[in-house]
Order: structure tokens, then sequence, then C-alpha cells
């Protein structure tokens, strides 16, 4: 009789720290800043693909997309937005200095130019969403980008390796 082999297990992980949260918090907190504010802009076509790299996978509302390539085609057919940001969460995963993140938004978002539509366009066209405040939730694993140094005194430079939103009202 063959005696299974042991279970490897992990090796134990540095403890965080309670400055490595808030270091990490800032981190997030300045990515949303900058995310948000080009994703709202006129010039978000070529704003927005710069935060991701080829390798970034992108899972918007169930759909899966990749690079910066399936940003910019995701975001060439959406009307305008404006993001408003009801809360986040940021995680920093030990492993590796800087190490990566895992930043949870929660929000709303108006796409269209009309905040908020006609009243006569609300009732004839239920299935518009142009004018209507939608929730949803956006998680980020942000990943230092090795290929950017950081300016002194701005910190680690992250790019969205993985990007997943969902509406979720």
């Amino acid at each position: 009789m063959t005696t299974p082999a042991p279970a490897s297990t992990p090796a134990p992980s540095a403890a965080l720290t309670r400055d490595d949260i808030s270091i990490a918090t800032r981190a997030a907190d300045s990515f949303i800043k900058l995310y948000y504010t080009a994703y709202d802009s006129s010039t978000r076509l070529t704003d927005l693909p710069n935060f991701y790299r080829p390798t970034s996978s992108i899972t918007w509302n169930g759909n899966p997309l990749q690079g910066p390539e399936g940003v910019k085609q995701l975001v060439e057919k959406m009307p305008p937005t404006k993001h408003e940001m009801l809360s986040f969460d940021c995680h920093p995963i030990p492993g590796s200095t800087p190490p990566s993140l895992l930043v949870n938004v929660s929000g709303s978002v108006v796409h269209g130019k009309q905040h908020p539509p006609p009243a006569n366009q609300a009732r004839n066209s239920s299935r518009s969403v142009d004018g209507l405040s939608r929730v949803f939730s956006q998680v980020f694993m942000l990943v230092p980008d090795p290929n950017v140094a950081p300016n002194p005194g701005e910190g680690t430079k992250y790019y969205v390796s993985v990007d997943s939103l969902r509406f979720v009202g």
C-alpha cells in the first residue's frame, strides 16, 4: 500500500503592518482618482488604455476583454460617463516588494450626456441607460510596473493586471 505524499504547505508570508496597509490604501486612492478621472474624460480613448498592458485580463459585466485594445474597443461604443465612488477597499498582497494590490470599488455611474433623461424618453425607451444612474462593483489587481521608474516622492507605479466590473443595480 502506498502512502500519499504529504500536502505541501505554502511558505508563511510576512505579516502586514499598519504602515503596509496605509501605504497600499494611499496608492489605491491615488489610482482610483486617476482611473475614474481618465474614464470620465473626453480623452478616455487614449488615456484609459494606458492603465493596462497586453496581458491584462478584463471582464466587463461578464464579457471578457484583453489588454489596452480590449478596453479601447469597449469605451469606443460607450456613451460619456460620470462615475461617483461610494467606497473602496485595498488589500496589499504579501510576497513581493512592493506588493500587488487587490482593490475593490463600489460606486455609481451615469452613461450619456443627458443627466437625467427627459421624462418622455424615460417612459418610451426602457432599454436605454442614457442618463440613468447604475450601481457597480469593480475589482482590480494592481501590479507594480517594472518598466516605469517612480519619480522621487511619488511611490510605486502600478498597472491593471486584472479588472472585473459588474453592474449590481
